[in-house]
């Protein structure tokens, strides 16, 4: 069991959730305050992605990341900044040319998935490891592409948050520190329950928890129903845990729940299993983060 737990908050994600709830954030004026809010409620790390303040969708728009990302850092409330580098790898093969993207695709180079993070230069940034058929799209990160986000991010300065959907994903990440572009002391997220990645069962967190490096600091997180669940159950087998409404929008039957909420029912989860969060600075800490 971990005793010391960092609690992540995922403010908002890229998904279609801002159109269901009235609490997920979209513009970066709403972010950082969310952000701000469940920093205050007892998380650490704030992970983010930015929305198009028009359509409410998800943006790649490198100006609101910087917006966001300032108003965060002179809000006067510590937590630590992990950015997102996941954008821009969907594709959808044409009907009639499956050799190119159809509708649904957005595909760019991982130069440009990761310029923001280069400019931003934030604590942490995804490297979302691995290609994988998601929901209705395919994401699209080969070995190639993954070595050339982990270097850029490498000479960035910034601590990669290696997120794995399957065990493969894992594979991919020793591979990658092997090879010298991921440094010591990395961190994984285990995302789990995701359509179709690994599914959110004990029997595969187990072994997913297995086949992680020795010794390294990790996450998990599950989506939908099963968030607090999960947020339980990672801190049982060693684990950190992340919440938020990129993953999940209800606490309770019917009840639209804010980020704030969420942290603080994970926050007394963790409590009254006999453990306790651990504020930003100690998290800087655990982490190892460049100052």
């Amino acid at each position: 069991m971990n005793n010391e737990v960092i609690i992540t908050c995922a403010i908002t994600g890229s998904g279609d959730s801002a159109h269901k709830s009235p609490h997920v954030p979209v513009t970066p004026e709403e972010i950082a305050a969310s952000a701000v809010a469940a920093a205050k409620a007892g998380a650490a790390v704030a992970h983010v992605h930015v929305r198009n303040p028009e359509t409410r969708g998800f943006s790649r728009d490198i100006k609101l990341y910087q917006e966001a990302a300032k108003l965060i850092r002179e809000c006067g409330v510590d937590m630590i900044l992990n950015i997102t580098a996941g954008m821009g790898a969907d594709f959808v093969p044409d009907e009639e040319n499956p050799n190119v993207g159809g509708p649904g695709s957005d595909m760019i180079s991982p130069a440009e998935r990761v310029r923001h993070i280069e400019l931003i230069k934030p604590d942490i940034s995804t490297l979302d490891c691995g290609s994988m058929n998601y929901a209705t799209t395919a994401y699209i990160a080969t070995m190639d592409m993954l070595r050339e986000t982990a270097r850029r991010i490498q000479a960035a300065g910034v601590k990669p948050e290696i997120e794995v959907f399957e065990l493969g994903h894992i594979w991919q990440a020793k591979q990658l520190m092997k090879e010298g572009l991921i440094d010591p002391d990395p961190m994984f997220q285990l995302c789990m329950g995701i359509p179709y990645g690994a599914e959110a069962t004990t029997d595969n967190m187990v072994a997913m928890v297995n086949a992680l490096p020795k010794g390294v600091n990790w996450g998990s997180f599950s989506i939908g129903k099963m968030q607090m669940p999960w947020a339980a159950q990672s801190v049982l087998l060693g684990g950190n845990i992340r919440v938020g409404l990129e993953d999940n929008i209800y606490l309770g039957k019917g009840h639209f729940a804010t980020n704030e909420e969420l942290v603080l029912n994970a926050r007394e989860i963790v409590e009254r299993m006999g453990a306790r969060i651990m504020s930003p600075e100690e998290a800087r800490i655990k982490l190892k983060l460049k100052k």
